[in-house]
C-alpha cells in the first residue's frame, strides 16, 4: 500500500508562466457601472475584469460581489479566465451563491500590504446578535434564558480563567476559557455540542446567526505565489475565509508555487471559522513548505503552517478531499489545524494530518487516508475512527504539550497502521506524555474506554532486538512505582476491548513497557 498525492507539486493546471511570474505591480482592470438590469447572474467582466492572468482584477472581482450580495444574485466567471489578485488590502465579499468554474485565480503575496486579510470572506448577511440575561454558564446547561430571532452560534470566554497551558518549546500562559456551542430560537443548547465548562463569569459572549438557507460555492483553480518573508511566528491569511453557517464548498483546487528557502507560515487558505454546518468536498489542497524558527523556549522549531484550518466551529465535514503533493513527505507541514470545534469529520479523504490543537468535542474519522503527521488529538466526547489507514509516527497521537488528554471513549475499527509510512520504527499505537507536574488548565485523562476491532500494524521494518508493537508508548518514564508523586494527576485508561489484530511482524501486541503505569488497565478480548 503507497500513499501518493493526487499529483505533483508542481503541477500548476497549465497555469501561464505569464500569470505565475506576474510582476507584483500589474495595472488594476478598469471597473464598469453594474450589469444589464435584467441579468440573472454577475459576471465578473461586467465590472471590468481583463481575466488575462496579468491585470490586477482585484478591484473588478470585490465590485461584482458587492453588487450580486445588494442584489442577491449569484456570482459566475468566466470560463478559461485567469484572474491575478495583487497584494493590496482589499476584501472580496461573498454572501450569494457563486460558481468558479474552471476559472483560475493567481493569488500573489510576494509583496502584501495586510497579510492578516484573507482575499476572499464568505460572510452572512445576518447581523451578531446583543443578548442579556447571561451573565454565568454551567456546564451541560440545557438551555439559555433568552429567545432568539434565529438559531445562533455561541461562543462564550472567561478571560479570567486560563485553560490550554502550553508546555514545551511553544509554552505559553494559557488562553481564555472558551466555549463554542448552538443554541435554537428559544435558547436551548443543542446536545451535540454541550457546554464543555463551568462559566462563574463571563467576559465575552458572541451569538452569531446561522443562515437558513445553504450558500454554495463550486470549482475554482487557485494558485498562491508563496511569500519569501523571514521564518517567523507572522502568519498570512491571504486565502478563503469562511465566516457563515450553512456554506458548501464543492470542487476547488489550492496550488502553491514559489517557496523557497524562508517564508513566513500560513493559517490556511480555507480558513472556517465562528460558524457552522460547513462542508469541503472535492476538493484539493496543498501541504505548505515546513519552515523553522525560535520559538518561546529560545530553542529551533518546526512552525506549523496550514491549508486548511478549523476554528471555534461546529459541525464541519471534510469530505473527497485530497492534497497535490504527498502526504508522506516530511517537507510539507501537516495540511490541517483546529481549536475550539465540535463534531468534525473526514470522511474519504487523503491528506496528511488531522488535528485538533486546543481541543474537539467528537470527532470522527471514516474511510480516509492518514499521513507523515497523523492523527493529534486534544478534546472531549467520542472518537470514532474507521476503515481507514493511517502513515504517522503513532496511530493516534495525544498531543503532549497540551496534556495528552481526551475525556471520552473512542472506538477503532476496521484500520491499517503503518508505522512511520514504512520507515524502520518500534510503534505504538498510542502516543503521548504527561508526568503529572504540569498544570494545563484542566484535569487531564486518558481515553476512558477504548474498542479496537480488526486492525492491522504494518511493522515488517524493525530494528534488530524488537519486541513487537506497544498499544501505549511510555507516557511517564518516571511512573515506576507507588512512591511517584504527581502533583496534577493524569487518570489512565481504565478499559480496553480488542479483537483481530494482526502484524506484520509476526510479533504480539504487548500493553506497554511501562507496566506499572497501566497496572490497573482491564483488557478484555471481544468475543
Amino acid at each position: 500500500m503507497k500513499p501518493f498525492g493526487l499529483c505533483t507539486r508542481e503541477l500548476l493546471l497549465t497555469v501561464s508562466c505569464t500569470a505565475v511570474l506576474v510582476s507584483a505591480v500589474a495595472t488594476p482592470s478598469t471597473v464598469a457601472a453594474e450589469p444589464p438590469a435584467s441579468a440573472a447572474v454577475v459576471r465578473y467582466s461586467d465590472f471590468g475584469a481583463r481575466g488575462d492572468g496579468q491585470t490586477d482584477d482585484l478591484d473588478a472581482l470585490a465590485a461584482a460581489h458587492a453588487f450580486a450580495n445588494e442584489q442577491n444574485l449569484p456570482v459566475r466567471a468566466e470560463a478559461g479566465a485567469t484572474y491575478y489578485l495583487g497584494g493590496r488590502d482589499r476584501r472580496i465579499v461573498i454572501q450569494t451563491d457563486t460558481d468558479f468554474g474552471d476559472a483560475r485565480f493567481v493569488i500573489d503575496d510576494r509583496d502584501v500590504e495586510n497579510r492578516r486579510a484573507d482575499v476572499f470572506e464568505i460572510r452572512s448577511k445576518l447581523e451578531p446578535l446583543d443578548i442579556g440575561g447571561v451573565a454565568a454558564l454551567k456546564q451541560d446547561q440545557a438551555e439559555l434564558p433568552v429567545e432568539l430571532p434565529h438559531d445562533s452560534l455561541v461562543i462564550a470566554i472567561n478571560d479570567h480563567v486560563r485553560r490550554y497551558i502550553r508546555r514545551g518549546l511553544n509554552q505559553n500562559s494559557g488562553q481564555a476559557q472558551t466555549d463554542v456551542f448552538l443554541v435554537d430560537r428559544a435558547g436551548r443548547v443543542d446536545p451535540k455540542t454541550p457546554i464543555l465548562w463551568d462559566f462563574d463569569q463571563i467576559t465575552g459572549l458572541e451569538v452569531l446567526p446561522i443562515d437558513p438557507d445553504p450558500l454554495t460555492i463550486t470549482g475554482g483553480r487557485f494558485t498562491t505565489i508563496a511569500n519569501a518573508e523571514e521564518s517567523k511566528y507572522t502568519y498570512y491569511a491571504r486565502g478563503l475565509a469562511v465566516r457563515r453557517s450553512n456554506v458548501v464548498i464543492d470542487g476547488l483546487e489550492h496550488h502553491v508555487t514559489g517557496e523557497g528557502e524562508h517564508g513566513a507560515p500560513y493559517r490556511g487558505f480555507v480558513n472556517i471559522a465562528r460558524c457552522a454546518h460547513v462542508t469541503v468536498r472535492n476538493s484539493v489542497l496543498t501541504g505548505r513548505k515546513t519552515y523553522r524558527t525560535i520559538g518561546r523556549a529560545g530553542k529551533p522549531v518546526s512552525m506549523g503552517s496550514y491549508d486548511l484550518s478549523i476554528n471555534h466551529a461546529a459541525h464541519v465535514r471534510i469530505i473527497d478531499c485530497t492534497q497535490t503533493n504527498s502526504i508522506t513527505d516530511r517537507r510539507y507541514w501537516g495540511i490541517m489545524a483546529s481549536n475550539y470545534s465540535k463534531n468534525l469529520e473526514f470522511l474519504r479523504c487523503e491528506l496528511s494530518r488531522f488535528d485538533a490543537h486546543q481541543g474537539v468535542y467528537h470527532a470522527t474519522i471514516k474511510a480516509s487516508t492518514l499521513g507523515h503527521m497523523g492523527i493529534n488529538l486534544i478534546g472531549k466526547g467520542d472518537f470514532l475512527l474507521e476503515d481507514s489507514t493511517v502513515y504517522g509516527w503513532r496511530l493516534v497521537n495525544l498531543r503532549r504539550d497540551y496534556g495528552s488528554t481526551w475525556e471520552g471513549e473512542w472506538i477503532i475499527r476496521r484500520c491499517v497502521f503503518v508505522p512511520d509510512a514504512g520507515r524502520q520504527a518500534r510503534p505504538s499505537l498510542i502516543g503521548g506524555s504527561n508526568d503529572g507536574q504540569h498544570d494545563f488548565g484542566y484535569p487531564c485523562f486518558m481515553p476512558s474506554k477504548i474498542t479496537i476491532d480488526t486492525l492491522h500494524i504494518d511493522d515488517a521494518n524493525h530494528p534488530e532486538g524488537y519486541r513487537g508493537p506497544t498499544l501505549f508508548s511510555d507516557f511517564n518514564p518516571e511512573l515506576t512505582g507507588a512512591g511517584y508523586e504527581q502533583a496534577f494527576p493524569y487518570e489512565v485508561t481504565k478499559t480496553v476491548k480488542f479483537k483481530n489484530i494482526t502484524t506484520a511482524s509476526g510479533h504480539a501486541l504487548r500493553l506497554s513497557d511501562n507496566a506499572f503505569m497501566f497496572r490497573e488497565l482491564d483488557m478484555q478480548a471481544i468475543e
